[in-house]
């Protein structure tokens, strides 16, 4: 616990790190979809979608950050902390205290005709949950120790994002943007599975993040697209490479991947996308490359006294060296009700063919984990939320299996989660 409670700290200054309260904030702006206000100097974000990445997302989706204009400079903060007992069902399961965290400093400004935006997000999980990483049955992808990590979710990096962005309008409806840094999210998958509002109450990643969304820090990305009305399309070229069990270093390499995307988000409700990319040896222990096919919709609707936000997510790796195709189908969705209480879900299906490294033939499995949960905010004001939740998961599973894994395992997890307070904000596009 005591690795726990030093991470806490660590990741509360990495969220407290602006010298401000949010009680100083209008209510009536929101950092990520901002009315564009020319008599205070605020700059308009480059589209009321924005969210991970180059990504969008509903513009309806509801703001948990700090705001402050300063000089012409809109700075905000955003990020979350999980403080959690997991427990892993069966006999490759594990209980673990831990704690899921992630901080976000943002600083914009008008430059040029343009706008410039900063990121910055950093994660304690390297301290908070040390190698091998969060329990996590089925889960694989990247390594520790020179092996292949096995039900187990690999900590973040200490340097998640490291990015700019400058949007360019070229006419009423039309801009162009070019994104990049030495940490940062090419175009490829959805919004991560960390920022997207339909997982905001679930600490653990998805099992199919490895098939939809793990771009999403990749040392070394140059995006550059086109917006059209209620369309973009954009390419990227990044380093390909999956981040090693040095959590706490950036480690660039050759442009060696690339992806293009497609979105489209017809209202404020709605936003989806398709992407396909070619990847250049993602695995450190797999040598052959990979071609990722991804797409999503987004759905979120504001309610009168809390929020709705589901996502159906699609990704697909075709692995060029054994000729495998392997599939991930994610439905996750969390309701926000009577205004300090959620419930949620994720249901997911997905194919592993990495839980027996040890095989010198790897098989393909078809995994299935459906997570329920719920949480109530204890603490619910201007400046912060803290929540107290609970999740349980069951699987299904091939039968071949059952000697591995147990015939019915049953996970579950107790948390506290504590972010920004929720900003009023209209939307305008």
């Amino acid at each position: 616990m005591g690795r726990v409670a030093f991470g806490f700290v660590a990741a509360s200054v990495v969220l407290g790190i602006l010298p401000w309260r949010a009680s100083a904030q209008d209510p009536s702006m929101s950092g990520m979809q901002m009315q564009q206000m020319e008599d205070h100097g605020a700059a308009q974000l480059p589209s009321p979608h924005a969210g991970s990445g180059t990504g969008w997302e509903p513009a309806s989706v509801p703001e948990h950050e700090w705001m402050l204009m300063r000089g012409g400079w809109e700075l905000m903060a955003h990020g979350v902390i999980f403080t959690d007992y997991n427990q892993q069902g069966g006999p490759r399961g594990e209980g673990k205290a831990e704690s899921v965290n992630w901080g976000m400093l943002m600083e914009q400004h008008k430059l040029g005709g343009g706008t410039i935006l900063l990121r910055q997000m950093f994660s304690a999980e390297s301290l908070t949950s040390p190698h091998p990483g969060f329990p996590e049955l089925f889960q694989t992808g990247e390594t520790y120790h020179g092996e292949p990590l096995v039900d187990h979710q690999h900590p973040h990096n200490v340097f998640a994002e490291l990015s700019a962005l400058y949007t360019l309008p070229l006419a009423e409806k039309v801009s162009w943007e070019l994104y990049g840094g030495p940490s940062a999210e090419p175009a490829l998958g959805p919004v991560t599975y960390i920022h997207r509002t339909s997982a905001s109450e679930l600490p653990l990643a998805p099992l199919s993040h490895h098939l939809q969304d793990s771009t999403h820090t990749s040392f070394g990305v140059v995006t550059t697209g086109f917006t059209i009305d209620r369309v973009k399309l954009e390419g990227s070229a990044f380093n390909g490479h999956e981040p090693n069990e040095e959590r706490w270093s950036i480690q660039p390499a050759a442009l060696d991947s690339w992806s293009v995307r497609g979105s489209v988000a017809p209202n404020r409700d709605w936003a989806a996308q398709y992407s396909i990319g070619h990847l250049d040896h993602p695995e450190a222990l797999e040598p052959w490359n990979q071609w990722r096919q991804t797409a999503s919709v987004e759905y979120n609707h504001p309610l009168a006294a809390g929020n709705w936000a589901t996502s159906l997510v699609w990704g697909r790796v075709h692995e060029i060296g054994p000729g495998t195709n392997l599939n991930g189908y994610l439905l996750e969705s969390t309701l926000n009700f009577l205004r300090r209480d959620y419930a949620f879900t994720r249901l997911e299906l997905v194919d592993k063919d990495e839980l027996f490294p040890q095989l010198a033939a790897q098989p393909s499995y078809r995994i299935g984990a459906y997570t329920f949960g719920g949480t109530r905010d204890l603490v619910q004001n201007r400046a912060w939320q803290l929540g107290l939740g609970a999740d349980v998961t069951v699987y299904s599973k091939p039968a071949v299996l059952d000697a591995a894994y147990g015939n019915f395992p049953v996970s579950f997890e107790v948390f506290l989660r504590m972010r920004p307070g929720l900003q009023a904000s209209e939307h305008h596009h």
